[in-house]
Order: structure tokens, then sequence, then C-alpha cells
């Protein structure tokens, strides 16, 4: 079976240009099915071993914490099972198994969180309240922040953007987001203040490089002291300092600005497709969870705009509505 894994993590690389960050996860979800298997049953498994029985052992051996990786949340038992599925039906489509049977295991159950989303003063401080670095280590996580709340990007987008990426038309800015969830290509675009940050960091931008530099770091837009693609997780830290050190009411990581860009949209009338389309979401369901509105919102909303509401109000400030007085 590890020899169908690697030609696994083949495919995903080559033909469904899959992320690193898929890959490794892929691979890493696979391997810990096969480890359990030689920890109960003594030796490597085929794939012919890849069925029922084995795979909800795997499972019950995860959420219970008694196999080889730990205990596991449902969520990530069910990310798990995803990608044993994925690999399942790898092997069929190569004639490895008859049938993926990993399709046929029900996912665990499992609540999910709605995603927390800052208030539009929190952002302003995150952006552009003081505390930031000097230079252009502070330009650039300015141009960081503006591109991850101003056009909604994903971490792993927005490191992955080159020089090439920017679009200018004056002093509008579209940025091409390559290599979006699936491998889909979008065009993001980006405020004035967003452009106007890009802008002053690319002044700066220089200072960044090294000589000699790779290929890779010579086209990356954010670049590390060490003059390479700055990483997702220097910028994860980034957003972390950012929301302790300005008071932010929750501490939110960068999909936290994508969620709250998403959110203060859709409170500003904007309607779900174009910001299905911005996020790059496939199904519009999943853009529908990252967009929720509270009960008072929603009321607020519907008390503004409904006619029969407006008329409630206004029969009661005329007093003319039972009640009224009260």
């Amino acid at each position: 079976m590890r020899e169908a894994l690697a030609r696994f993590i083949e495919y995903l690389e080559s033909e469904l240009r899959a992320s690193p960050h898929t890959v490794r996860a892929y691979t890493g979800d696979i391997d810990d099915f096969i480890r359990g298997f030689e920890h109960r049953r003594g030796r490597e498994p085929t794939p012919d071993d890849f069925d029922q029985r084995a795979l909800r052992g795997h499972l019950a051996a995860l959420h219970t914490g008694r196999g080889v990786v730990g205990r596991a949340s449902a969520s990530s038992v069910a990310r798990k099972l995803s990608a044993l599925r994925s690999f399942g039906e790898f092997m069929r489509r190569e004639g490895l198994v008859r049938d993926n049977e990993a399709a046929l295991v029900r996912r665990p159950k499992q609540r999910r969180p709605l995603p927390v989303a800052l208030p539009v003063e929190d952002i302003t401080a995150i952006i552009d309240g003081p505390g930031h670095r000097p230079g252009v280590y502070g330009a650039r996580d300015r141009a960081v922040l503006e591109v991850l709340y101003g056009a909604g990007l994903r971490v792993s987008e927005c490191v992955s953007l080159d020089l090439a990426d920017l679009r200018w038309h004056g002093e509008a800015l579209e940025l091409r987001v390559r290599g979006g969830k699936g491998g889909k290509d979008r065009i993001a675009p980006i405020g004035t203040r967003g452009a106007a940050a890009l802008r002053r960091y690319l002044q700066q931008r220089g200072a960044l490089l090294k000589p000699n530099p790779d290929e890779a770091s010579r086209d990356a837009l954010f670049l590390n002291r060490r003059g390479r693609r700055l990483g997702d997780r220097s910028v994860r830290e980034l957003v972390y300092r950012r929301c302790q050190g300005t008071g932010a009411r929750a501490r939110v990581g960068p999909h936290g600005l994508r969620h709250s860009f998403a959110t203060h949209l859709l409170e500003s009338g904007c309607d779900l497709r174009s910001i299905q389309s911005m996020l790059g979401h496939a199904s519009l369901s999943t853009t529908e969870r990252y967009t929720h509105l509270d009960l008072g919102r929603v009321t607020e909303v519907y008390e503004r705009t409904h006619p029969r509401a407006r008329g409630r109000e206004l029969l009661r400030e005329l007093g003319e509505l039972p009640g009224a007085d009260e």
C-alpha cells in the first residue's frame, strides 16, 4: 500500500496540482491508516486490506485515542476520512481495488462552529493602528493585512502572490489569485487603501532582496528578512500579534480577516453570488456559512427596509398603534 500511496502523491502533485499543504495533509492521513493497520495486524496492509472493517477500526481508534496517532476530534476524523476516500477512489481507478469501500463509511457527526468576524473598528485598528514596525517591515505587514482583508484571500493565496499577479489599472488594482482550492485561478479586486499600501511596500521591497536570490524569491511579492518568500506561519503570527496589540475583541488568524471581509460585504448589501466569486468558493452553501448574520442584524434590516415594518414604526410615532404609550 505504501507503493500505491507514492503513486497517489505523484497524482496529486502532477495531475491535480494540489497545494503542498494538501499533499502533506493527505500523505499524513493515509500514512496514519497504514501505521495503525501495522500496529493492529503486525504487517503492512495491501490494497485488498482497504475495506470497511479496517477503515472503521482505524476511525474508531482515532476517536478513542487507542491507536498510534492519538485521540482526534470529530472534525479531524472527518478530514482524515475524506483523504482516505480520495485515496480509495484513486486505487479503484488504477485497478488496485474493485470498489472504493471508504465511500461507504459514514462521516462522524460534528458541530460546525461559525467563524468569528471582527467589527470594522477592530479591523481598522489592526491595519492602521499604532504598533507597526518601522521601515520596510511595517510597510510589508500593512500590505499583507490589506490583502488578507481587502481582497479576502486565504493565507496560502496571499503568500503565493508574485509581482506579475498585480494588475494595475491606473490607481485601481486587481490581484490574480493562483492555485486556490481545486487549483482554480480567479481575479480579486482590492480597494484603494489596499492598492496604496502595496505601492508603499513596493517602493521599499528592494531592501529585502538579497544577492543572487532564487527564482521563486525574485518573483515573490512578499519577502521575509532572508529575502525569501514570506511563509504562512509568519503571516499567522503577524495577525495574532496585531489582534493582541490592538485589543481586538477576538484573537483571530488570517482566516478571521477573510471571514470579516465576507461578513462586512454582506452587511453592506453585497449579494451572495458576488461574494462567492470574490472568495473563490465552488459552492454557494460554503459562502452562506462564511457570511452568517445574527438574528438581531436580520431584524434590524427587516425593520428598516420592509414597507409593512416601516408602517408599524410610523403608527407608533403617530400614537395610533395600540400600546404605543407603553
